[in-house]
């Protein structure tokens, strides 16, 4: 059952986006080799409250924390703990945010600056299927339209898609219909009309499309433990056009590293 937000609706989740990008913002600042990955789940959760939002996954069937840390090989899922960053690593940071009754829902990986030529490549190209995969959310086309964009954009690098994993819809449950797949056929799926928001979510590994899930119940890894990429972005479908309701402006802004010169 898809549910249709109508305009204000969309507003709240914008609103609640606004929260969710400004977080994301305060975690960049702090992003470096040395800086464990707890210290970075404070901060978020943090800005969250004192903005009067609740983090969306913290106690989500029991995870454990605010964000979703996922280094080097790990897809998504980890846990904030101990580990402290190195000059080599690339991280994941998923993050959600609950404000006035909405959901919202964003990730960014970042290279730190000893990341390889390699894997920043893998970084530009998984943000430029997210784009990709957002220019065919259209009212009128499918979900297949979306997800056909996204896999062949990256399949054609030679890259893995992660298929047990995928985007999902969002509003006033962190996960609602429709599932959206990083893999699929054109003019397949459901048909989107608008008022229809979902979260697009490329999971994108460097080497094979498979993974397993760790120990801990939650972190899930490539079975071949080369490195992963994971971008997202919350969306709403309108009648004209589709708004990119999450926004990665402040990690832009604040984030030391400017990768995606480096990767060009």
């Amino acid at each position: 059952m898809v549910h249709l937000k109508t305009d204000e609706e969309i507003q709240l989740i914008k609103e609640s986006a606004q929260i969710l990008g400004k977080a994301h913002g305060e975690v960049a600042r702090l992003i470096k080799p040395g800086v464990k990955t707890s210290a970075l789940d404070k901060v978020a959760e943090q800005y969250i409250r004192d903005n009067g939002g609740v983090p969306s996954f913290k106690n989500y069937n029991g995870f454990p924390a605010t964000l979703c840390i996922s280094v080097n090989e790990a897809v998504v899922h980890g846990f904030p703990g101990n580990y402290e960053l190195k000059e080599t690593d690339i991280i994941s940071v998923d993050c959600g945010v609950y404000f006035k009754g909405f959901h919202s829902d964003s990730a960014y990986t970042y290279p730190m600056e000893g990341a390889s030529k390699e894997t920043l490549l893998l970084l530009e190209r998984t943000y430029e299927s997210l784009q990709k995969g957002i220019e065919k959310a259209r009212a009128g086309n499918r979900i297949g339209d979306v997800s056909y964009a996204i896999q062949s954009y990256v399949e054609g690098f030679g890259y893995g898609v992660v298929r047990e994993l995928v985007g999902h819809g969002i509003g006033k449950n962190l996960h609602e219909d429709p599932e959206v797949p990083n893999f699929g056929k054109q003019g397949k799926g459901v048909k989107l009309v608008p008022g229809m928001v979902f979260a697009i979510e490329p999971m994108i590994n460097q080497g094979t499309k498979n993974v397993v899930q760790e120990n801990d119940g939650w972190t899930i890894r490539t079975a071949d433990k080369k490195p992963s990429a994971h971008f997202e972005h919350t969306v709403a479908v309108l009648e004209e056009k589709t708004e990119v309701l999450t926004t990665h402006q402040y990690i832009e802004e604040n984030y030391s590293y400017k990768w995606r010169s480096k990767s060009r």
